[in-house]
């Protein structure tokens, strides 16, 4: 709570003169889009929305560079300048999805303070939205975003989007409320997910709908591999996963070529990987259970993530829920 009151405090002194917080532009090339991103500076950006028309969306924000870039279908579309938390009020890194989405979000609890373009990433007051932007971290753990970019930007992505923040600016979330293993259902409560027993290889819930957003979590320290329809838990198994698999994160799109192909996303240790093609070979060193392939087989289209990390998915029950992925200093 005192995070979010921080947060909008911050947000009603920066928002008191909008039209005056960022510089864009807007160009029609991957060419020109990556000369311009490279003089941005503090309140500048730059939307190439037309490169790829349509597919999904994936944010990432460079707390180092204090950048965000824009990916759709695995294409940047868009390069931004943000400014995130400042020293003792970091922004947390990891793999998060949109919980929440409001063009004109007012605080209900601190004097109807303004997150114009709030794009919600945990509970507990960390989201996107337009804000100060001074060229230096001085939220209180949001990202600030350009007025217009964060319009921009808003029109484009989806509940259960995947905005993936990293950097050394940041440190992990460790609360209940943030990270992609610690779902909410549509009234904002916490979801719990049933762990395996020792009898069970794999479990799924067919009562929940086929729509939305899919994501796809694998554990190389679990052996396990866990499901995600809109951020609520759909399925998970046991599985024998390589445990020389890295940590990855890719999404689903169809390629010039008219096949899908699982585009890389550039991930601390990893940043070179960056919009190149995850090895098919990684895939098939996975072992699932049949019938659970088939389920999950069934389900993948364009715009599915997965995430492959070290890190725990709660194959006990013992422990804190914590973003799946983090960049630590």
């Amino acid at each position: 709570m005192r995070r979010l009151i921080s947060c909008l405090l911050a947000t009603s002194v920066a928002l008191s003169a909008v039209p005056a917080l960022a510089q864009g532009a807007k160009v029609s090339s991957a060419l020109e889009l990556a000369e311009a991103a490279n003089s941005l500076k503090p309140g500048d950006w730059v939307w190439a929305p037309e490169i790829a028309p349509a597919g999904p969306v994936t944010v990432l924000v460079d707390l180092t560079a204090q950048l965000a870039f824009i990916y759709r279908n695995g294409i940047n579309i868009g390069v931004s300048t943000v400014s995130t938390g400042k020293p003792g009020h970091e922004t947390p890194t990891g793999v998060f999805q949109i919980l929440q989405k409001d063009a004109n979000h007012h605080s209900s609890t601190y004097n109807n303070a303004p997150m114009y373009f709030q794009e919600r990433l945990t509970w507990d007051g960390v989201a996107l939205h337009a804000g100060g932007l001074p060229g230096y971290p001085e939220s209180h753990g949001c990202v600030h975003l350009p007025y217009t970019f964060a319009k921009e930007l808003f029109q484009i992505t989806s509940m259960g989007g995947t905005v993936v923040v990293t950097g050394r600016a940041g440190a992990p979330v460790r609360t209940l409320a943030g990270g992609v293993l610690a779902p909410v259902d549509e009234l904002g409560g916490q979801v719990v997910h049933r762990p395996l027993t020792d009898s069970e290889n794999w479990d799924w819930d067919r009562s929940v709908p086929d729509e939305g957003p899919l994501s796809i979590i694998i554990s190389t320290s679990d052996q396990r591999i866990v499901v995600l329809r809109n951020g609520q838990e759909v399925g998970r198994a046991r599985a024998q996963i390589d445990d020389h698999l890295g940590t990855h994160v890719a999404t689903l799109h169809t390629g010039k070529d008219g096949k899908p192909h699982w585009v890389l996303i550039g991930v601390p240790g990893h940043e070179g990987e960056a919009n190149h093609a995850l090895d098919a070979m990684a895939l098939h060193k996975l072992r699932l259970p049949s019938g659970f392939h088939q389920l999950l087989k069934e389900r993948v289209v364009e715009g599915t993530t997965v995430l492959v990390t070290s890190a725990s998915v709660g194959a006990h029950n013992s422990g804190p829920k914590m973003t799946l992925l983090a960049a630590n200093d």
